[in-house]
């Protein structure tokens, strides 16, 4: 590992800071509560946290929670993440009135005790990046460790400023798992390597098809921004989405990825989007008609194409997944990565939920924690939460 990570240090009596992503999704009960919908990204960081714990340190945990604003917002306390950290670790969780201060620097755990402070994104100046800020955060500990990499790619007082008032900084172990198998992925593949984008917009995609053209043998595209690239062919696209500023760009794309890149070859097409629209597999999409999913012949291909890869990297849905039956395309290539036995890393929000309702979660090799992170790595984008830690 080119960074240092928290197995490579000694934490015994030391105060650990450790930036976690408690940023979880939040509602209202009946008692006008706020309580937590997902405990997720909160069980993510327990491995970190009991290696802290279990190796003598006192823990310090930050995290935001949405977006205050830079002022308090009751509704978006981490109160609630304390609670049910508490239950999970099966030992007192402190929670701070605040991230900084003197009655912050009053609860300064020893060791074996937990200190969750309050949201960072109560003040303007975590999201800023002020120095001023970071360095108050830095005078709470002695080792500083990174296990949001779902921020990483922003370079704020808790992920990039505060390092360069600590004398170590490292990565915790959900972050060695990211940068391992997303690292690989781009440096070091074994091949075939194979990349399946989707989504709806090639703009959100620019950087990640020039990076990986670079590195993989065949590029898959699905999602509405093939529809682009089809426009880009000379194709009729019907009334299908298509990025009309962009069309020249992924004509350029298609020119310089050559044999490269596979577009659909059918499609389903509706007249209009709505659940169980009525619809039909074409080859050419006709007047009027909307393209919402990769077709059969398309989904043949593409799964060819995977079950000889040696490793799979995977961002984006193949169609209008959230409304069924458009949902077929990627619900049949999350199947055909799970059982390729190829090293598979798969990162976006979409691309999760579609490996949960296919049900191949476990035979899935990494799915990334960070949406934006993990799409601004696999572009070969340098991450300011990952440059400050100690090489």
């Amino acid at each position: 590992m080119p960074h240092l990570s928290i197995r490579d240090l000694d934490l015994n009596g030391k105060r650990v800071f450790i930036r976690v992503d408690f940023n979880v999704p939040l509602q209202k009960n009946e008692k006008g509560d706020m309580e937590i919908t997902s405990d997720k990204r909160i069980k993510a960081s327990l491995p970190t946290i009991q290696y802290a714990l279990d190796h003598g340190a006192g823990v310090i945990l930050a995290s935001h929670l949405g977006r205050p604003k830079g002022k308090p917002n009751p509704e978006m306390s981490l109160k609630p993440v304390a609670a049910r950290l508490q239950e999970l670790l099966g030992r007192p969780v402190v929670m701070a009135p605040d991230c900084v201060g003197p009655e912050v620097e009053a609860l300064k755990p020893a060791p074996g005790g937990v200190l969750l402070l309050e949201n960072l994104r109560y003040h303007p100046e975590e999201e800023k990046n002020d120095s001023e800020f970071a360095k108050k955060l830095a005078a709470l500990c002695d080792v500083y460790v990174n296990d949001a990499f779902g921020s990483a790619h922003r370079a704020h007082a808790s992920t990039e400023g505060m390092v360069h008032f600590v004398s170590t900084a490292a990565a915790g172990l959900l972050m060695d798992d990211e940068l391992k198998y997303l690292g690989m992925a781009v440096n070091n593949p074994a091949r075939p390597c194979v990349a399946i984008l989707g989504g709806a917009k090639v703009s959100d995609k620019i950087e990640v098809i020039q990076n990986l053209g670079k590195v993989v043998d065949r590029l898959l595209i699905g999602g509405a921004m093939a529809y682009t690239f089809l426009k880009a062919q000379g194709k009729p696209t019907g009334n299908s989405l298509v990025e009309a500023d962009k069309v020249e760009l992924a004509g350029r794309l298609l020119a310089e990825l050559g044999g490269k890149l596979m577009l659909p070859v059918d499609h389903v097409v509706v007249s209009e989007i709505a659940a169980g629209a009525a619809n039909e597999v074409v080859e050419t999409i006709p007047e009027g008609k909307i393209g919402v999913d990769i077709g059969p012949q398309t989904i043949a291909a593409y799964a060819q194409v995977i079950a000889a890869a040696k490793t799979v990297i995977w961002n984006g849905p193949m169609g209008i997944f959230e409304k069924p039956p458009f949902d077929k395309g990627t619900v049949a290539l999350a199947k055909a990565v799970a059982n390729s036995g190829a090293v598979s890393v798969v990162g976006g929000g979409d691309s999760e939920k579609a490996i949960k309702a296919a049900g191949v979660t476990g035979k899935i090799t990494h799915v990334s924690t960070g949406g934006g992170a993990s799409l601004e790595f696999l572009a070969g984008i340098q991450l300011p939460g990952v440059a400050a830690l100690n090489r």
